[in-house]
């Protein structure tokens, strides 16, 4: 059976709900759709600049989409908005299923990492705050490398610092994205369907696909039986 991976998860709509951001948008656009737009453009943008080789921190970069996509709709976006759109991406709740199913994972003697594209100090407000940032035991950021996901320097940062191969580590996340630069790196990869994430099917895929992380753990602990 493989061996048991070290298991890295994303954080923003992997373990936290990106659709408690919907109101600020239906209030400034008149259209809560305009938060996946918003977000779209914001992983998009984020990985355009790391592929020119100009990095910039992830809130930075959503910021300037917000008010992108203002300016493409003759709506004038104002400091208190901007203050808003980063107090509630601090302050996301996990999805759920997410406490119960981190537990799980442990309990079945899996070691859980994270890796995000946000600024450590943003990370460690939305972990406290979701209440659940004692499940892991190590908190990465693609700032530390100045690569932005899915960019092969973002998880080659991770094994750098945890001293270990790529096939020793697992991704869980609900991005396609994600996993398809984590598979590429030679990772294990676990895929969450959260509303609006499925499977791409073309390019590398993940070896595991769940409804919500509760579903992803069980199928982790039976595909590598941590317990004998």
């Amino acid at each position: 059976m493989p061996a048991r991976p070290l298991i890295v998860f994303d954080v923003n709509e992997t373990l936290l709900d990106l659709q408690t951001m919907e109101p600020i948008f239906e209030r400034i656009f008149g259209d809560k759709r305009d938060m996946r737009l918003w977000f779209a453009n914001l992983i998009m943008y984020s990985a355009a600049l790391t592929v020119a080789g100009c990095y910039l921190p992830f809130t930075d970069i959503g910021a300037a989409v917000m008010k992108m996509l203002a300016d493409t709709q003759g709506i004038k976006i104002s400091d208190a908005d901007k203050q808003e759109l980063k107090e509630q991406f601090s302050a996301m709740p996990p999805h759920p299923e997410v406490p119960a199913a981190l537990r799980k994972l442990r309990g079945a003697g899996f070691r859980l990492f994270t890796l995000t594209d946000n600024l450590l100090e943003v990370q460690t407000r939305q972990l406290e705050h979701g209440g659940i940032i004692d499940q892991f035991e190590r908190r990465f950021s693609a700032d530390g490398v100045k690569h932005h996901k899915p960019s092969r320097q973002a998880y080659a940062y991770v094994e750098k610092e945890l001293a270990v191969a790529p096939s020793q580590l697992c991704l869980i996340a609900c991005h396609t994205w994600d996993t398809l630069g984590a598979v590429a790196a030679g990772w294990e990869a676990a895929l969450i369907k959260r509303v609006g994430n499925d499977v791409l099917g073309v390019g590398p895929q993940p070896q595991i696909v769940g409804d919500d992380l509760n579903d992803v753990a069980d199928q982790l602990i039976a595909r590598h039986n941590p317990r004998g």
